[in-house]
């Protein structure tokens, strides 16, 4: 995976006695992946709070992952003269099947946070194994993330919520954050006001469920502790 292209701010030669036509490398990797990224709201609105991280929507539909693709271009062009030339490099989006290919993507153990916003509810029974939270899923999630990372839930839909709560609380790599931890979580505030469904259940004066998990470190293998 080529991110240079998508964080160019970030980009140096791959090699230190090459120029910059040649390949590149990032000064860093992405830690924040916003999975089903719809328009883009949560990304531009965390990009300053998270601004020592990059992060990255991931979006299946093209067009709505290209019309993200132009407004970080818009963002970044508007902002490069001003006093944060910075601000918006650190995000981007790309089209993906998350559901199929998460861990191309990502290394074991890279991410710290991963955002799943306001799923598909899928609410027919025999749709069910496309939700986005599954035990398979769920031992992806904890492959690309590191110890003490943290995955964000949020839903208007009580019974998805139900859902993702039950399967978190059923794989053995991820415990339930407090509520107090939650309320104290500055993404959390983020989440449910910035992303265009969260702007929509507003509107609506719908519920909106939040629940957070926290990645627990890895059993030793046997004999690990002893040696």
């Amino acid at each position: 995976m080529d991110w240079a292209e998508h964080y160019p701010a970030y980009a140096v030669p791959a090699e230190a006695d090459k120029d910059e036509q040649g390949p590149r490398r990032l000064t860093k990797d992405v830690t924040v992946a916003d999975i089903g990224c719809g328009f883009g709201g949560l990304l531009v609105a965390l990009a300053p709070q998270l601004s020592s991280d990059l992060l990255l929507g991931l979006e299946i539909r093209t067009q709505v992952a290209e019309f993200v693709q132009d407004r970080i271009r818009a963002l970044r062009a508007q902002n490069a003269s001003s006093s944060s030339p910075d601000l918006y490099q650190n995000i981007a989006c790309i089209r993906a099947n998350t559901m199929k290919f998460l861990p191309n993507f990502f290394r074991k153990a890279q991410l710290s946070k991963i955002f799943l916003c306001f799923p598909d509810p899928h609410f027919k029974a025999r749709k069910h194994k496309a939700r986005i939270v599954s035990a398979t899923l769920n031992s992806e999630y904890a492959f690309v993330m590191r110890e003490g990372g943290v995955m964000y839930t949020i839903t208007d839909v009580e019974d998805l919520h139900r859902w993702m709560v039950g399967h978190f609380e059923a794989h053995g790599s991820f415990e339930r954050v407090s509520e107090e931890e939650v309320e104290s979580d500055g993404c959390v505030e983020v989440m449910r006001r910035e992303t265009e469904e969260g702007k929509k259940v507003e509107r609506n004066k719908g519920e909106k469920f939040v629940a957070l998990f926290r990645r627990k470190a890895d059993p030793p293998w046997p004999g690990e502790e002893a040696g």
